[in-house]
C-alpha cells in the first residue's frame, strides 16, 4: 500500500512504529494530487512547499510535543479561514484574499498536530448555486455533489485521507453518498463555526469526510464531541438484538430507484444480522419541516450576504441576491413560524429517535447526476439539518450506473458518540455485501 492509500488511523499507527516519515507521507500524497488534479480538480488552493515545509517541522518534534492527529493530511474547504493560504469562497469579491487568521476548526486541527494540506473547492459561498470546477474522480463526466464538493472529491480519491466539509442543506452528507465515502455532520454548533463563512446562522455545521469511521471518531476525540452517558467504544456495539427505525420521511415520492434498492437491501441487510427495523411515519407535523428550512435559509441568507450585495451586488451569484432581495417574498410571521415550529420539532424527534439505535433514512435522490453545473437536489437531507441532528452517510451500495450511493444514518441531538459506533458496525456490513466498497 502506498502512503496516500492509508487513512488517518493508518498513518498515524505508521508514524508511531517508525515505519514512515511525516515528509515521505507528504511527498506521497502531493504526487497522487499531481497525477490526478488535472481530472478531479479538487483543489481551489495547495503549496508544495508550504506542506513539506510543515511535514519536516513535524518529524522535528519530540515525541512528547506530538498531537493526537500527528502528520495527518487534512483538506480544509475554502470557506474555513486558514492562515498562509488564501480563503475565497469561491467568490470573485474574494479573489485572492487572504486573511491571516484560523478558524477555531483550523487552530483545534494545528494544535492536534495535522498536516495542513490546501484549500478545496467549493459552490459560491457554500450556496446551492452553480458547481465549482470538481468532477466526481469515480466518472468525471458527473458531479462530486456540493457545496463541498472539493473536501469530499479528494478524499475519495486518496488525494487526502480526511477532509473539512460544510452543511446547510445537504453539503456533507451529499456529496459523501455521490463519492461513496463516510460523511459526518455532527449535531448543531457541537463544532465551533468562528472562523467559518456563515450562510445561515441556524443551519450551517462543520462536517467531515473519510473513508472509515474510525477516522471520524478520531476527529470526534479532537474536537471534543461527547454524550451524556458514557460513549460506546468502537467495537461494543452489536447489529444483532438492536432496533432501527425506517424513515422515508414527506420527500420519499422524490426518490429514485437507485436510493429505493438501496434502502430496500440496506434493511434487509440488518435483519439478516439479527436487528429489529421497524418503519415509521413521522407526524405529519414533520412534513413542514423541508418548507420551513428554506424560509430559514432565505430569512439568514438575506441578513448574512447584505455587506457582500451593498459594496459588489454585481459580483455576487444571483441565488444570493434574491436571498438579499426578498425574491421569495417571505414575511416576518412567515419566518417566526419556520423558527418556531422547527424549534418545537427538535425535542419530539430526539424522542422518536431516541427508541432505536439509529434511523435508516436516504442519503441522496440517487446517483450523482451527469455535469458538473448541478451539484444534486438535498431534498433528504433538510429535514436532519433543520432538526440539528447527527447524520453518517454510510457508503455500500450503488446505482443503475454502477455510481455509488449511501444511507444515512440519524440519532438524536448530541448523540454524536453512539451514532458513530453505530456507524462503524453498520457501515462494514453495508460495504462487506452492499455492491460498493470505498
Amino acid at each position: 500500500m502506498e502512503p496516500y492509500q492509508l487513512t488517518a488511523t493508518q498513518a498515524l499507527a505508521k508514524f508511531k512504529d517508525g515505519s514512515l516519515t511525516v515528509e515521505e507521507y507528504a511527498r506521497s500524497l502531493l504526487e497522487r494530487i499531481e497525477k490526478r488534479d488535472d481530472a478531479v480538480k479538487a483543489w481551489e488552493y495547495i503549496n508544495p512547499e508550504y506542506v513539506i515545509q510543515q511535514a519536516k517541522m513535524l518529524d522535528h518534534l519530540p515525541r512528547e510535543r506530538w498531537g493526537p492527529l500527528h502528520g495527518v493530511a487534512v483538506a480544509v474547504k475554502d470557506i474555513i479561514y486558514t492562515r498562509h493560504m488564501p480563503t475565497q469562497h469561491n467568490s470573485p469579491i474574494y479573489a485572492g484574499d487572504k486573511p491571516n487568521v484560523d478558524a477555531a476548526v483550523v487552530s483545534t486541527l494545528r494544535t492536534a498536530r495535522a498536516l495542513l494540506l490546501g484549500k478545496t473547492t467549493t459552490t459560491e459561498f457554500a450556496s446551492t448555486a452553480t458547481g465549482p470546477k470538481t468532477r466526481n474522480p469515480h466518472d468525471v463526466t458527473r458531479t462530486p455533489g456540493g457545496s463541498s464538493s472539493g473536501s469530499a472529491a479528494a478524499v475519495a480519491d486518496f488525494q487526502a485521507p480526511i477532509a473539512l466539509g460544510s452543511q446547510t442543506g445537504g453539503s456533507t452528507i451529499r456529496p459523501g453518498s455521490f463519492n461513496g465515502i463516510f460523511a459526518f455532520k455532527p449535531t448543531w454548533n457541537a463544532v465551533s463555526r468562528e472562523g467559518v463563512k456563515i450562510y445561515s446562522v441556524n443551519l450551517d455545521t462543520v462536517g467531515f469526510f473519510a473513508r472509515c469511521v474510525q477516522d471520524l471518531q478520531l476527529l470526534a476525540d479532537v474536537f471534543a464531541l461527547e454524550d451524556d452517558d458514557t460513549p460506546a467504544q468502537q467495537d461494543d456495539f452489536s447489529i444483532e438484538g438492536s432496533k432501527f427505525a425506517l424513515a422515508k420521511t414527506t420527500v420519499w415520492p422524490q426518490a429514485g430507484p437507485g436510493t429505493i434498492a438501496a434502502l430496500e437491501a440496506g434493511a434487509k441487510l440488518l435483519r439478516d444480522r439479527g436487528a429489529e427495523v421497524e418503519e415509521i411515519e413521522l407526524p405529519a407535523e414533520f412534513d413542514r419541516v423541508p418548507e420551513w428550512h428554506g424560509i430559514i435559509l432565505d430569512a439568514d441568507a438575506r441578513t448574512t450576504f447584505l455587506p457582500e450585495y451593498r459594496f459588489a451586488k454585481e459580483k455576487l451569484t444571483s441565488l444570493l441576491v434574491d436571498h438579499v432581495e426578498n425574491k421569495s417574498q417571505t414575511s416576518r410571521a412567515a419566518q417566526l413560524e419556520a423558527f418556531d415550529g422547527v424549534a418545537a420539532l427538535r425535542p419530539r424527534f430526539d424522542a422518536i429517535a431516541g427508541k432505536y439505535a439509529a434511523v435508516l433514512t436516504p442519503s441522496v435522490v440517487d446517483e450523482a447526476p451527469v455535469g458538473t453545473e448541478f451539484t444534486g437536489d438535498p431534498a433528504f437531507n433538510k429535514m436532519w439539518t433543520a432538526l440539528h441532528v447527527p447524520v453518517v452517510n454510510i457508503p455500500g451500495f450503488k446505482g443503475e450506473n454502477g455510481m455509488p450511493i449511501g444511507l444515512s444514518l440519524v440519532a438524536p441531538r448530541y448523540h454524536d458518540r453512539h451514532l458513530l459506533a453505530v456507524s462503524k458496525a453498520v457501515g462494514e456490513i453495508f460495504q462487506a455485501e452492499g455492491g460498493w466498497r470505498t
